[in-house]
């Protein structure tokens, strides 16, 4: 996942229209780094074209903020320039897969 610290880096990514995962997550947050490691590798897997990228949310706060992200971990998931998906803290790795095969297979 490429980091992200800035609103304006993140923006430019979401407005191209292709297919983007925003993971925010914590320093010191273990089930964010355990929970990073599955998406990655699921996504990697199943959405080859879908580009990741990962907000540090205690240290990047405007970003956080600017997505209203209060808790980590969160992923949202955008396609077409448009918030699709939100998950927040219990997470199914399997369903959260399972809801995105539809619309990537639309939009991509």
């Amino acid at each position: 996942m490429i980091q992200v610290k800035t609103v304006d880096y993140i923006s430019s990514k979401i407005n191209t229209g292709e297919a983007v995962l925003i993971y925010f997550s914590g320093e010191n947050c273990s089930v964010c780094s355990v929970l990073k490691s599955k998406i990655e590798q699921e996504i990697s897997k199943n959405f080859p074209k879908i580009q990741m990228y990962e907000v540090k949310a205690d240290l990047y706060k405007q970003v956080a903020s600017h997505f209203t992200v209060f808790s980590i971990p969160t992923i949202l998931v955008f396609f077409d320039k448009k918030e699709f998906k939100r998950q927040g803290r219990n997470l199914s790795v399997s369903l959260f897969i399972k809801e995105l095969e539809r619309p990537y297979n639309l939009f991509i």
